[in-house]
């Protein structure tokens, strides 16, 4: 058999264990039934009615009639059976046993395939949060990324490497990914202080990797999400390598005299300032948009802007004019997700209204008219100095749509939950 099966391979299906010679000679005897069935079809094709026969034909002549649907109806069943029997056998070798059935995989899989085209702009964990709950109900996401990030391991990449900081890619591959929390714990992984590699993440040593295997980062992230099995596909804003800076005011010691105007260049060091940022823009400031970006945006349904830190994570996107004047020109619904709760350093003291005017102040009226807001609140102050609610707007009167709910985690209200967030979104996709 083994000499047979070098030169015919096709014989290695007739091995035995192999859960598929019985379902297809089941197939076979279903053929053959049918086959009967449809040779004795001319004996009865002349009646033009079952109750028509009866009245003219002998009782040997009705009795081949039922001979004849009795055959096609064990013909059909067996084939049914068989073809029922070789698929669930097929598809065994490719389901996990913490799977459910293959129907329900197969029908859940179908349903997010038809799903609306949703565009989800930012980064940070606030991204990572509601991609998480995208991808149960469409498998028709783009996350459009930063590409600003210069900290930590993604600004020592950055900087050795001369790649795009892979950090925040990372953690929407992974929250993207069919099998997110393996992947998440190899992605977060970072080695200690025993090593050469200290502070660095697994993730992040990944895209670089196939960065230099694949000759582009774009590729890199192409790829990654193939092998991860990512359900939608995670790009940056721009392939450019920029720099966010920010003018931020310093208070003087003589409190007579205005605040000083300083400027802060790099995400982390803006992050940290303690200052009022007055603006934020990127240098270069013409950075050309990633034209999957801009493809991605014109082509959307929803467009969903934030939640994440608003001057280092969602700004960096929109201050890249290509797709600044995308996101304007886009017919999609168009919404911004307003954090639960204040960022130190950035956003102390602001309500829902101060963050609709700090974006506004910087990319203009016409990104969103479409505000998305938390509105319940525990009467605990969010953990953080200088973090506190994102509280409503105190009047009535907005010049935007503004949408509430309860869309915190029960364990972490000051985050997101991503179920309830994505729930939300998915409405206004229906109305």
């Amino acid at each position: 058999m083994s000499g047979w099966a070098k030169r015919l391979p096709h014989l290695k299906w007739l091995r035995p264990g192999m859960g598929v010679k019985r379902w297809v000679g089941l197939l076979i005897m279903g053929l053959v039934l049918l086959g009967l069935a449809v040779s004795a079809l001319p004996q009865v094709a002349a009646l033009a009615g079952l109750w028509a026969m009866l009245q003219r034909l002998h009782l040997s002549n009705v009795s081949a009639a039922l001979q004849c649907v009795l055959l096609l109806a064990a013909g059909s069943l067996l084939i049914a059976w068989a073809v029922f029997g070789l698929t669930r056998s097929l598809l065994s070798a490719y389901r996990r046993t913490d799977q459910d059935e293959v129907v329900d995989v197969i029908y859940r899989h179908r349903q997010r395939q038809r799903g609306p085209k949703v565009v989800a702009i930012g980064g940070g964990h606030g991204l990572n949060t509601l991609l998480r709950g995208l991808k149960k109900h469409t498998d028709n996401i783009t996350a459009i990324v930063t590409v600003a990030d210069d900290g930590g391991s993604s600004g020592r990449l950055r900087r050795d490497m001369g790649i795009l900081p892979p950090g925040d890619f990372r953690n929407c591959i992974a929250a993207l990914s069919d099998a997110e929390g393996l992947v998440s714990q190899l992605f977060q992984y970072r080695f200690g202080a025993d090593s050469d590699l200290e502070g660095h993440s697994f993730g992040n040593l990944y895209l670089t990797a196939m960065t230099a295997i694949t000759g582009s980062f774009e590729a890199a992230l192409e790829e990654s999400s193939r092998v991860l099995a990512v359900r939608g596909r995670v790009i940056p804003s721009t392939l450019t390598q920029v720099t966010l800076c920010a003018e931020v005011a310093l208070p003087t010691e003589d409190s007579s005299t205005s605040d000083r105007v300083v400027e802060l260049r790099g995400e982390s060091k803006i992050g940290q300032a303690g200052a009022h940022i007055q603006r934020v823009y990127l240098d270069p400031e013409e950075a050309p948009a990633y034209p999957k970006a801009i493809r991605a945006i014109l082509d959307a349904d929803l467009i969903v802007i934030g939640p994440g830190s608003l001057y280092t994570s969602v700004l960096p996107n929109l201050l890249v004019p290509d797709l600044a004047r995308a996101l304007v020109s886009a017919q999609a619904t168009k919404v911004y997700v307003c954090n639960v709760a204040t960022q130190a350093s950035e956003t102390e003291g602001y309500d829902v209204s101060s963050h609709v005017g700090a974006l506004r102040g910087q990319v203009g009226r016409e990104m969103f008219s479409i505000v998305l807001a938390n509105r319940t609140f525990t009467g605990q102050r969010p953990p953080g100095a200088g973090v506190d609610w994102v509280r409503l707007p105190r009047t009535e009167t907005l010049d935007y749509q503004l949408i509430t709910g309860d869309l915190v985690d029960a364990q972490y209200p000051w985050r997101h939950d991503s179920d309830k967030l994505a729930q939300a979104l998915m409405a206004l996709t229906a109305t």
